[in-house]
């Protein structure tokens, strides 16, 4: 593809973010760029929220990470589908109750200031790590087809790709991100089903021979029942629902976007209709890496050495220009479905719960507390391009297993706080609680360690989250306030 293909596209679509940008984000203020004003329509929500859910990480990583894990990554996707029911029914319900904008301000309610503070601070550290995670592989893909053969470092790559977010974010926040991820989902999920189409019709299969060759393969084994794999099923499916709870329903920027709904009902029916699509929508992203595997070893096409490479590499190197094009609006608007979103949630969380954002009451207040935001809204741009800088020079693998590793110690104390907040009536001295939040994830890291050591050769995955979050419960038990419990306002949730 020619490098000013390339930038004629780049440059299509960001001027399309940016029109959609202008047009919702007139007269925005501080209100509008936390809420959209709860007026988003929710099928706009459950459509964006597939973009912003899946991100370029499994645009690339999920058809890459087949070779090694067959399907068997369906067994966490269908544990989201639990996951996200306690999210329609727990917690959704407790957030419009409460009528929250940041979801950690219920830990203020429930516990005190340093419950809120550890709640909101872990948040902006496994959200902004989440991030630089995604961009850093679509950073990598942009490096690969356009910057290396224009001579361009990868630090310029990073920081034009973070530019053009930041360009089309810093004004109308939430409310343009609800429109921008339904047009980045459309573009995403649409390079899927080219790509699976061009594939098949170069291997002269017709849909209904594509899927029998999906099936038939040896990369479609789905169900591990052997107990000591990290990818065995019990292990996979309950993490999975776990990773559902606290990767979105204990997530601001995933709530962020529910929250916007006019109500509690509509919130609802988004989570129902976007889990139900997700797994259908991952379990394409499966069949086109088998069917990329496929496609190489049937035309003599030598691997790459990172798995992550593989599609990037056939849809440039290989596959003709259509695929090509729609390849890259694929990646490009899976980057940004995720990283504006991110963007926008991390300077809502620290606005709100850090800088004590409220209502705008006064024309000065609003002009405030707009200049704020804007500094924040730069402050973590810049944050996230020094943490890609830092992935660059130590990251290897599969990039979506080191997101599921760091959420597993970055979310593992979101979980248990809010676990006890919603299992138990009792109460806390809260001034322990940041002891018990940075205790949970150095137990689990050592548990982690020595698992296979201690447990007979079990060896511990993905439910380093489950640990995690209940080390987290337990340590607050030790500091359990003397007395009879909460009960006066009946169940745990009401404070």
């Amino acid at each position: 593809m020619q490098p000013t293909t390339v930038i004629t596209i780049i440059s299509a679509y960001f001027i399309l973010l940016v029109g959609i940008s202008f047009l919702t984000s007139k007269k925005s203020d501080s209100s509008e760029f936390f809420t959209g004003n709860r007026a988003s329509p929710w099928y706009l929500v459950a459509f964006g929220m597939i973009g912003a859910s899946l991100s370029g990480v499994t645009f690339i990583s999920v058809p890459g990470w087949v070779a090694d894990s067959q399907f068997s990554y369906m067994q966490v996707v269908l544990g989201y589908l639990v996951g996200y029911a306690v999210i329609a029914l727990v917690l959704m319900p407790l957030y419009y109750k409460l009528n929250l904008i940041s979801i950690y301000e219920y830990l203020d309610q429930r516990f005190g200031y340093w419950a809120y503070k550890m709640g909101s601070l872990f948040f902006l550290i496994s959200r902004t790590i989440g991030a630089a995670f995604r961009l850093f592989l679509v950073a990598g893909v942009l490096q690969l087809v356009l910057f290396d053969e224009l001579g361009i470092s990868f630090g310029i790559t990073v920081l034009v790709t973070i530019v053009l977010i930041w360009i089309y974010t810093f004004r109308g926040g939430i409310k343009t991100i609800v429109w921008t991820d339904t047009l980045q989902t459309l573009f995403m999920l649409a390079a899927v089903v080219i790509a699976i189409y061009l594939i098949g019709r170069d291997l002269g299969l017709g849909a209904g021979e594509l899927f029998t060759t999906v099936t038939e393969s040896d990369y479609s084994k789905i169900f591990v029942w052997e107990w000591r794999p990290r990818n065995n099923f019990f292990k996979q499916f309950i993490s999975g629902a776990f990773i559902a709870i606290v990767m979105t329903g204990l997530d601001q920027d995933m709530m962020q976007k529910n929250l916007t709904c006019k109500n509690i009902g509509d919130a609802q029916k988004n989570m129902l209709w976007f889990s139900v699509t997700l797994v259908f929508v991952n379990f394409l992203f499966l069949s086109l890496g088998a069917l990329l595997y496929i496609y190489s070893f049937e035309n003599g096409i030598a691997l790459p050495e990172k798995t992550d490479d593989l599609f990037p590499m056939l849809a440039v190197n290989h596959f003709n220009l259509i695929a090509g094009i729609t390849f890259l609006l694929g990646i490009i608007a899976a980057a940004y479905s995720s990283a504006d979103s991110a963007l926008t949630a991390l300077t809502t969380a620290f606005c709100v719960d850090f800088l004590n954002f409220k209502r705008e009451e006064t024309l000065e207040l609003q002009v405030r507390q707009r200049r704020t935001r804007l500094l924040v809204h730069m402050g973590f741009s810049v944050l996230l391009y020094a943490l890609i800088m830092i992935f660059y020079n130590l990251l290897d693998g599969a990039v979506i297993e080191k997101v599921f590793e760091a959420a597993g110690y970055t979310y593992g104390p979101l979980l248990g706080m809010f676990a006890f907040g919603l299992l138990t009536r009792w109460k806390v001295r809260d001034a322990f609680i940041p002891l018990a939040c940075v205790l949970s994830p150095v137990l689990s890291y050592i548990m982690y360690l020595n698992s296979e050591e201690w447990f007979n050769g079990y060896k511990i995955g993905f439910e380093i989250l489950l640990i995690n979050g209940l080390f987290t419960f337990l340590l607050m038990m030790l500091f359990i306030k003397k007395g009879r419990p909460e009960v006066e306002d009946g169940p745990a949730v009401q404070h």
